[in-house]
């Protein structure tokens, strides 16, 4: 695909749910990141040399790049908490594929000690509303700082078709309001209700897994944690997309997710330069990896936590733990997000999808 480098309509291709469409750019996804999108990202400035990429950028996801970086605004960094979450809103709603049908969609309250947390549940299409079904806990990305259900929502129904599964959304505590550990509290406690009140949400608890990307990829591998410690609840498998597992790292630039956000995100994240190597925040500082569900590791070859995503993998598979990784050599961080304007988001999301089926149909631990 060429690129563009004036200001002219665009012929470009976009693929769906739906299938591909041909359509003029004006209103579309990559025209409104031509006008927008670098209010919540910058091109970066340099690249790590350990993670700067053997292979080349895909032509869509360098579209989607050239895009953001030719509109020249002041970064998501810059901005307020309002305005940042509302343009990362914005911008991601028109990166997004239209919403796919699943099953019934369904907002619920976990009525946990400390507070009570928002969900949003998604059933398939397939599966008998009172028949006890595979179930994936989410944990939406952001930075710890950004998104929420809605955000979110088009991204949890293809999961649930792709897997089959009713997967149910948390809506965790964001910093700066709520710094750490208020973020794994939430997950934690939303996922010990939702195993606790598996019958009511007709789901399998003896076939639960987690999954999340980003900063939810690090509450993911967090939860599996804090079961193993506690004894319950019983995790079936773990899927981690392009997680942040070591906060305490040095931040590097990267496309899309750039060094200057990364610091600003750990800066309202964090309480204390000790808590970035609390285990809570840094899963891959826990001092065993033993014992963890099996998992499935998305690392994009175009993103600052490449790394990150394959030394959590290395540490997973050193332990015992079976892991399966997912290698997207051509991709940027937060991809699955952009699946209109990236039509590898869809192959992803079906790859994650059939993985997560097949582990919940083994017999649990």
């Amino acid at each position: 695909m060429s690129i563009p480098t004036h200001g002219s309509a665009l012929n470009i291709t976009l693929q769906s749910h739906a299938g591909k469409r041909s359509r003029k750019a004006a209103g579309s996804a990559v025209d409104f990141l031509c006008a927008n999108a670098s209010v919540f990202t910058r091109q970066p400035s340099r690249l790590s040399l350990e993670l700067r990429p053997v292979t080349e950028l895909d032509p869509s996801a360098r579209l989607v790049v050239d895009a953001m970086a030719a509109a020249g605004q002041p970064g998501l960094e810059t901005l307020s908490s309002a305005e940042a979450r509302a343009a990362f809103a914005i911008g991601m709603s028109m990166l997004q594929a239209r919403p796919i049908e699943v099953g019934p969609i369904q907002d619920l309250v976990a009525e946990t000690a400390h507070r009570a947390i928002p969900m949003r549940s998604y059933r398939p299409l397939s599966v008998d509303p009172q028949t006890p079904a595979p179930a994936i806990v989410f944990f939406h990305g952001g930075g710890f700082y950004l998104g929420d259900l809605e955000v979110f929502d088009r991204q949890c129904r293809r999961l649930c078709r792709a897997a089959n599964c009713v997967v149910i959304s948390v809506d965790y505590r964001l910093a700066p309001e709520h710094k750490f550990p208020a973020a794994p509290q939430d997950a934690f406690a939303a996922l010990k209700w939702i195993a606790a009140n598996a019958g009511r949400l007709a789901i399998d608890a003896e076939r639960l897994a987690v999954a999340g990307d980003s900063a939810g990829g690090n509450l993911a591998a967090v939860v599996c944690l804090m079961a193993r410690e506690a004894g319950a609840p019983t995790i079936s498998h773990q899927t981690l997309i392009y997680p942040a597992t070591n906060l305490s790292a040095e931040p590097i630039d990267g496309l899309f997710l750039t060094e200057a956000m990364m610091r600003h995100f750990l800066a309202v994240y964090m309480g204390s330069e000790a808590d970035a190597k609390d285990w809570r925040a840094s899963p891959a500082l826990a001092e065993s990896h033993a014992r963890l569900p099996p998992a499935t590791v998305l690392v994009c070859g175009h993103d600052p936590l490449h790394d990150d995503g394959l030394a959590y993998s290395a540490a997973l598979k050193s332990a015992g733990v079976p892991v399966q990784e997912l290698r997207f050599s051509g991709q940027i961080h937060g991809f699955l997000l952009m699946d209109a304007a990236i039509p590898e988001a869809a192959t992803a999301m079906d790859k994650i999808g059939r993985l997560i089926q097949s582990a919940l149909k083994r017999t649990p631990r």
